[in-house]
C-alpha cells in the first residue's frame, strides 16, 4: 500500500460528445487530477451517493453495501491499481473473517462502494504518473494566460466594421424595393 497515493472525488462532468460520464480524482496532497471514463448510470450513482440522496429502494451499489454488512464483511478502501491499454482496474479492499480480500472491480463501481461506506480512494503511483495531470504544467504548455481587465470599456469597432455594414444595408433595401413583392396581392392575415 505504500506506492498508493489517497485521492478524493473532486467531481462528476458530462461529456457533451457522448452519453459519458468522467469521475475526477484529486490527489489529497499535491494538485494533481486523474479522470476516469465511467457510464451514466454508474455516474448518477455516484453523485446520488455524494449528495447524500435518500432512495426509496437500494441502488446496485447501495445492495452491494448492504451484502457486505450482511456477511460481517468490512469494505476497508478501493483501489485503482492498474492501467492496461487506457482502461484503469479497480480493487475493492475488504475484511471478512479476520482475512484481508482484494475483490477485482471497475473503478466506477469501486467508487461508488468507497462514497457510501465513506473509505479512502487510492491510486497506485504509477497509474498516477502515467495518467494524472498537473494542471499548471499543463496550463504552462498551452501558453501564458493572459488575464482580462473587465473595468475598462470595449474599445469601438474598426472602421472597416461599420462599412462591412453597408452590404446587409444594401440588402435590405433590395429586400424593400422588391419590385415582385407586391404586398396587395397577399391576403391579410
Amino acid at each position: 500500500m505504500s506506492d498508493m497515493v489517497q485521492v478524493v472525488i473532486d467531481s462528476v462532468r458530462v461529456s457533451l460528445m457522448s452519453p459519458q460520464r468522467v469521475v475526477v480524482l484529486r490527489q489529497s496532497d499535491v494538485e494533481r487530477y486523474l479522470a476516469i471514463w465511467v457510464g451514466p448510470y454508474e455516474a448518477e450513482s455516484i453523485t446520488v451517493a455524494l449528495q447524500e440522496v435518500e432512495m426509496s429502494r437500494p441502488l446496485t451499489h447501495d445492495l452491494l453495501k448492504n451484502l457486505f454488512s450482511t456477511f460481517n464483511a468490512k469494505i476497508l478502501r478501493v483501489e485503482i491499481v492498474a492501467l492496461k491499454d487506457d482502461i484503469f482496474f479497480g480493487n475493492i479492499v475488504a475484511k471478512a473473517d479476520d482475512k484481508i480480500v482484494d475483490i477485482d472491480a471497475r473503478p466506477s463501481d469501486a467508487i461508488a462502494l468507497a462514497v457510501r461506506a465513506h473509505v479512502p480512494i487510492l491510486v497506485g503511483q504509477d497509474v498516477m504518473d502515467a495518467a494524472g495531470i498537473v494542471p499548471e504544467r499543463d496550463m504552462q504548455a498551452e501558453g501564458p494566460v493572459v488575464p482580462v481587465d473587465d473595468t475598462k470599456p470595449l474599445p469601438h469597432p474598426p472602421r472597416d466594421s461599420e462599412e462591412s455594414l453597408d452590404v446587409f444595408e444594401d440588402f435590405l433595401k433590395k429586400l424593400k424595393d422588391d419590385p415582385d413583392d407586391d404586398q396587395e396581392e397577399r391576403p391579410k392575415p
